[in-house]
C-alpha cells in the first residue's frame, strides 16, 4: 500500500512539473529549474575542461574568433540569457560538447577538420540547441527518476529531497561531456541549429555538407575519432538527409566564411605536424620513451611554447630514470600553462621522487584544486603518512580509494590499514544471526576496500564472551557466516544483549 501512495505522489508531482521546452515549445517533464540548470554547467565547466585536456591557450585571438561565431548564434536563439560561454580545448581527437546552462567546447582537432566559419557555426549550433533545448538537463532528470524508483520512489514527495537527489545525479557530472545523445535529441539539435544559422545569416548547406562529411569519415577514420565526436554525436545518413531538407529551398545570399576561416585557424594548421608528433609520442610512452621523447623534441621544434610538448618530454624523461631533467620540463610546462592540473600533477610526483616533499605536497595541492585525482590524493596520504600525520593521510587515502583504479585499491588498502585498528566497525560489521532451529552464527561482512584475511571476531553478551577465527580470505562486499555452535536457547534472557565484535583483521595486497 505504501509504494502504490508512493507511486501516485510521484505521478502527482510529475503533471505538476509539466514545463513547455523553450525550443520545441512540446510539453515535457521539469524538475530541473533553470537556476539549477546554470548552476550544474557552472559547477562542472572547469572540471571537464580540465579532464577533457585543458584550454587550448596559445592563440587568443582563435578563442575569441570562436566565442564570437557562438555568441551570433545565441543572440539568435531561443534562449539569449543564458550565462553562454565558449572554450577551445587541447586536445586533437575532434569533439565538442554542451553542459547544461550553455556552457560550451569545441577541441583544437575538431576545428582543423572545419573548412568554413558557416562549418564552424553548424558545429556550434548544434551544441548551443543541446543547451537551450535541455538535453542536458533532461538526461539528469531521466537519471534522478532512475535513482529515485531504485531508492523507493516515496523520496520525491518532498521538494527537497527531489532538489538533494538532482544534484547527486550530477556529482562526478564531467561525464556529461561524454554524453551519448538518443536519435531525437541529435536530430532536434541539428533542425534548430540550422534555424539558429538562419538567422544568424549562415548558409545552412555547410551543415549538409559537414554531416555528409562526418558519414564519409566515421566510415575509414581511425578509434579516436570514434572516441570524439562520433561516440556522443554519431552521424547518419538520416541526419544528412534530415539536414538536407531542412535546407531545401533557402534562397538569399547567406555567408560561408571559407577565407576567413583559414585565416583564423592558420597558426592551428601550421603546428598541426607538432600536435601529430606529440600524439604519437603519447602512444609511444609506456613501451618506448626513447622514441616518445624524441617525438617530443620534434614537437618543441616547431612550437616550443607549447606545455602538452613539454609535459610529454618529461613524462619521456621520468620513465627513463632522469627525474631532476624531468622536473625542470614540467616547470616549461607549467609556465606555458599555469592552469592545467597534469601538469603539478606530474611535478608533484617527480619532486615526490627527487625527496622534495614540500615541494610535492604543493604541486598536488594544487594539482586537486584544479581537479581532484587518486593518484594526487594517494601520494598526499603518503607524505602525510610520512610525516606522522595520520588524520590527514587518512582523509586522503578515503578520496582516493573511492576510485576504482589500481591506484583506487592501493589507498583502500592503505587506508584500512591505518584506519581500521582505529575505527573497526566502519569496515567490519560483525552482526549475531539465528536460523528457524535456533542455531546461532555471525555473520562477518567486509564494508573495507581491501580484502581482509586473519579474522578473529567474538560473539559477547552478560556473562558470555567467545572467540571464533573463520578462515579464508574475505573479499570487499563479501560475507561470511561462522558458526557459533550454540543454540539461542542455551544464551536465556542474555541473547536480547548479544551482539557481535570485530577483534582482528590483517589487510591483504
Amino acid at each position: 500500500m505504501r509504494r502504490r501512495i508512493a507511486l501516485l505522489a510521484v505521478l502527482g508531482m510529475a503533471v505538476a512539473a509539466c514545463a513547455t521546452n523553450p525550443v520545441t515549445r512540446k510539453s515535457e517533464l521539469a524538475f530541473v529549474s533553470e537556476a539549477q540548470e546554470i548552476g550544474i554547467g557552472t559547477r562542472q565547466y572547469q572540471p571537464s575542461q580540465q579532464s577533457a585536456g585543458g584550454r587550448y591557450v596559445l592563440d587568443p585571438a582563435l578563442a575569441a574568433y570562436v566565442a564570437e561565431v557562438g555568441m551570433k548564434l545565441v543572440r539568435v536563439s531561443d534562449r539569449p540569457k543564458l550565462p553562454f560561454e565558449f572554450v577551445i580545448i587541447n586536445d586533437s581527437v575532434p569533439n565538442a560538447w554542451a553542459l547544461p546552462g550553455g556552457k560550451l567546447a569545441i577541441n583544437r582537432g575538431l576545428l582543423t577538420e572545419l573548412k568554413s566559419e558557416a562549418e564552424l557555426a553548424a558545429v556550434l549550433g548544434h551544441e548551443i540547441v543541446h543547451a537551450t533545448a535541455r538535453h542536458g538537463a533532461r538526461s539528469v532528470e531521466q537519471g534522478t527518476l532512475l535513482a529515485a524508483g531504485a531508492a523507493i520512489i516515496g523520496t520525491l514527495t518532498a521538494d527537497k529531497r527531489n532538489a538533494d537527489l538532482i544534484e547527486f545525479a550530477t556529482q562526478g557530472g564531467a561525464a556529461l561531456i561524454g554524453l551519448r545523445y538518443g536519435r531525437e535529441h541529435e536530430l532536434e539539435a541539428d533542425h534548430y541549429g540550422i534555424d539558429y544559422m538562419l538567422r544568424a545569416g549562415y548558409d545552412p548547406q555547410a551543415a549538409v555538407e559537414l554531416q555528409q562529411t562526418f558519414v564519409r569519415l566515421s566510415g575509414n577514420k581511425p578509434p579516436s575519432w570514434l572516441e570524439g565526436l562520433f561516440a556522443s554525436h554519431p552521424p547518419s545518413q538520416e541526419r544528412v538527409e534530415a539536414n538536407r531538407a531542412r535546407a531545401a529551398g533557402v534562397s538569399g545570399k547567406l555567408f560561408r566564411g571559407e577565407e576567413i576561416y583559414r585565416q583564423k585557424i592558420a597558426g592551428l594548421l601550421k603546428t598541426r605536424p607538432a600536435y601529430l608528433a606529440h600524439d604519437e609520442g603519447r602512444k609511444l610512452l609506456a613501451k618506448e620513451p626513447e622514441k616518445a621523447l624524441a617525438r617530443a623534441e620534434e614537437a618543441l621544434r616547431v612550437e616550443p611554447r607549447e606545455g602538452l610538448f613539454h609535459a610529454l618530454r618529461g613524462d619521456a624523461l621520468k620513465r627513463l630514470g632522469r627525474v631532476a631533467e624531468a622536473e625542470k620540463e614540467y616547470d616549461a610546462a607549467i609556465k606555458a600553462n599555469g592552469d592545467y592540473f597534469a601538469y603539478y600533477l606530474n611535478r608533484g610526483l617527480a619532486r615526490q621522487q627527487l625527496g622534495n616533499r614540500p615541494g610535492a605536497e604543493a604541486d598536488l595541492e594544487q594539482a586537486n584544486r584544479l581537479l581532484p585525482t587518486a593518484a594526487a590524493h594517494f601520494v598526499l596520504g603518503k607524505l602525510a603518512q610520512g610525516a606522522n600525520n595520520l588524520a590527514k593521510a587518512i582523509e586522503h587515502y578515503r578520496l582516493a580509494a573511492g576510485s576504482d583504479s589500481e591506484v583506487g585499491r592501493r589507498a583502500g588498502s592503505a587506508l584500512v590499514r591505518l584506519d581500521l585498528p582505529r575505527n573497526p566497525a566502519a569496515y567490519v560489521l560483525v552482526e549475531p544471526v539465528a536460523d528457524q532451529a535456533g542455531n546461532l552464527a555471525l555473520r562477518v561482512s567486509n564494508r573495507a576496500p581491501a580484502s581482509l584475511g586473519s579474522l578473529r571476531v567474538a560473539a559477547l553478551a552478560p556473562g558470555f564472551a567467545r572467540e571464533y577465527t573463520p578462515s579464508g580470505v574475505l573479499k570487499p562486499g563479501q560475507s561470511l557466516l561462522v558458526d557459533m555452535k550454540l543454540r539461542l536457547a542455551e544464551l536465556g534472557g542474555a541473547a536480547n544483549s548479544l551482539r557481535g565484535q570485530l577483534r582482528a583483521a590483517e589487510v591483504l595486497e
